[in-house]
């Protein structure tokens, strides 16, 4: 039976499906599959493959479940009959926790819940995928040729983060080796997608105060929010992690090494009672990040001093200096382009549009915005984003 009170004293996804496969799942395979070769993981999806998953992760999607890469052939031939094998000799319960899962729900986006189970077949969630399949599928992209520039930058952080998290059990195919390469960018793009950030906070760091001179606490308060994030998106970036997705972006902020120092500041942004308390904490912050910019020793050194804005009463830390400080170090002929005209930085700096970042088919079109000389595609493929964003495709509701 599902022991629902053994969720009190709930272990985390990653432990659970680790035991799980080495408990229950290779032993079945390796009696009724001697010959079967495979790698063995949990990547991808879920708050679990994070290490973020609570209590209350374990009412959707979660519970005892591996993800098995095969080769393409045996995916088609020897899968179905060690899947069935699965069904018919795993256990009922794997610590306290049902192994039966319920069929897709049509209506919540294909969630899976934990079932009560008397007697088997179980509906397991041990999972079969060829490695090209699911990363075509998750990331749209072919493995085996190498990453373009613009690949990497239609690559939302989360899914990039949900790839190098996670943890491999078994390794037979070298599923290891194709996410290494995921580990981090390409340097020159790295430094495109920091210019790019730095150039959002440029862009806006002088309105913050001016909408709240005109008496818009409101408005004030939302630019002073939107800068806090590309704030906290330059620390991750210059710390070398990928962002996650909102539900989990402030929790892994605060695992930062910058976070001691920054997260009390961020606090007091958001929570300010007007624009020139906010504005004192946002130089704050921009000095932090002036001199962790420094640190990297990426660029020369750029002055982390807050300056006042022209003639009128706002502080700014001028962030196209540190833009142009960081094109001026980028050599890849491949990205210098993207750095002459407007720098738009990686698909999550211009959209936190769910269907924009999940719909790898819209991979595509969203490579048309990067694409140099092509400004009128570059129009259309924006248009077809938005469009195509816009009509409601399968949320990823297992994180």
């Amino acid at each position: 039976m599902y022991d629902r009170e053994r969720q009190k004293d709930s272990v985390r996804g990653l432990e659970l499906a680790e035991g799980f496969f080495n408990e229950e799942v290779e032993p079945i395979l390796s009696s009724r599959c001697p010959a079967l070769k495979y790698s063995a993981a949990l990547i991808g999806r879920g708050s679990e493959v994070l290490g973020l998953d609570s209590e209350m992760s374990t009412d959707h999607h979660w519970g005892p479940r591996v993800m098995l890469f095969l080769k393409p052939e045996d995916l088609q031939s020897l899968w179905p009959g060690a899947r069935l094998a699965l069904s018919r000799e795993l256990p009922l319960t794997y610590r306290g926790y049902s192994t039966d899962f319920s069929e897709p729900d049509p209506e919540d986006h294909g969630t899976q819940v934990l079932r009560p189970l008397a007697s088997r077949p179980v509906n397991h969630r041990v999972e079969a995928y060829s490695i090209g399949g699911f990363f075509a599928g998750y990331l749209g992209i072919d493995i085996t040729s190498d990453l373009s520039a613009i690949d990497w930058l239609t690559l939302p952080h989360q899914k990039l983060r949900s790839i190098v998290a996670g943890r491999i059990f078994r390794d037979d195919l070298g599923l290891d080796a194709v996410r290494s390469r995921f580990i981090w960018y390409p340097n020159d793009v790295w430094l495109y997608i920091l210019a790019s950030l730095w150039t959002r906070i440029g862009q806006e760091e002088h309105l913050m105060g001016r909408a709240g001179l005109v008496g818009d606490e409101a408005g004030s308060a939302i630019i002073g929010a939107r800068l806090a994030r590309d704030v906290m998106r330059l620390a991750f970036l210059m710390e070398k992690q990928y962002p996650p997705y909102p539900k989990w972006f402030g929790t892994a902020f605060s695992q930062l090494n910058c976070a001691q120092t920054l997260n009390p500041i961020i606090a007091r942004i958001l929570h300010s009672s007007g624009w020139q308390e906010r504005e004192q904490y946002l130089c704050q912050a921009y000095r932090i990040l002036g001199s962790m910019h420094n640190s990297l020793r990426i660029t020369e050194y750029v002055s982390p001093e807050v300056i006042q804005f022209f003639r009128r009463p706002f502080k700014i830390i001028r962030g196209e200096r540190y833009v142009k400080a960081i094109i001026h170090e980028i050599s890849d002929p491949e990205v210098i382009p993207l750095t002459t005209r407007s720098l738009i930085g990686s698909v999550d700096l211009f959209s936190d549009n769910t269907d924009v970042l999940e719909d790898v088919s819209l991979h595509d079109h969203i490579r048309g915005l990067y694409r140099q000389g092509r400004i009128s595609h570059s129009k259309h493929a924006l248009t077809q984003i938005v469009t195509l964003g816009s009509g409601g495709i399968e949320r990823n509701s297992g994180m």
